[in-house]
């Protein structure tokens, strides 16, 4: 019997409701069915960062993560792909989005399939995939999918002719080629070296503090 392919979320959303949460929601469920239609079964885990903001500050203070912290960077590193979703602070990703990173092992995410996406008011905030999401994670060698996904307010009730939106375009095309790397990935089911350089639950992650 296979394995299921996992695929991680990762949410920054502040709020609840959060129109973060609901763009890597439907993200990743666009994702799960392309990999279905393909016959590949899967696996999706969503991590909100609000629910372990204490725990991300905690470690940057002190090199360690909380058991809580551990588990999600450990399903996050473990995983096959992953879709990340942070909303627009000052023209960039938010401060906890990136202090979640900061706390990871950086050789953790090398290789692993990426979705970016991101949320704000108004489009004019759109260039942060590749102004900043873009960077980072190509900086952590991971696989930066072509295709970033970017939901203004207007995006939600916006329709074409046909019923059809923008933005599930956009979703539909970034969900298909996400799905191929997480057919191809062997990163969940490889052994992992809880001693080793690359280990998902190092006790420092990648932020040495001072």
């Amino acid at each position: 019997m296979n394995t299921p392919k996992r695929i991680a979320v990762i949410s920054a959303g502040l709020g609840k409701p959060s129109s973060t949460r609901m763009l890597a929601d439907r993200l990743a469920l666009e994702s799960a069915d392309v990999l279905r239609e393909r016959g590949v079964e899967v696996e999706t885990s969503t991590h909100e960062l609000r629910d372990i903001a204490s725990d991300i500050t905690n470690n940057m203070l002190t090199g360690f993560p909380s058991e809580k912290l551990e588990a999600v960077i450990a399903d996050v590193t473990g995983a096959d792909g992953l879709i990340v979703v942070s909303p627009v602070f000052s023209a960039s990703y938010s401060g906890l989005f990136k202090s979640f990173f900061d706390v990871l092992d950086p050789a953790s995410l090398a290789g692993m399939p990426v979705l970016i996406g991101a949320t704000a008011g108004t489009a004019r905030h759109s260039l942060v995939l590749d102004h900043a999401l873009r960077p980072l994670f190509s900086y952590l060698r991971a696989i930066v999918l072509p295709t970033g996904v970017f939901a203004a307010t207007d995006d939600w009730g916006e329709a074409g002719a046909g019923g059809q939106s923008a933005l599930t375009d956009r979703i539909a095309r970034a969900a298909g080629e996400l799905a191929p790397l997480v057919e191809a990935s062997e990163r969940s089911s490889a052994p992992r070296d809880p001693f080793g350089f690359d280990s998902v639950l190092s006790p420092v992650g990648g932020f040495q503090p001072n």
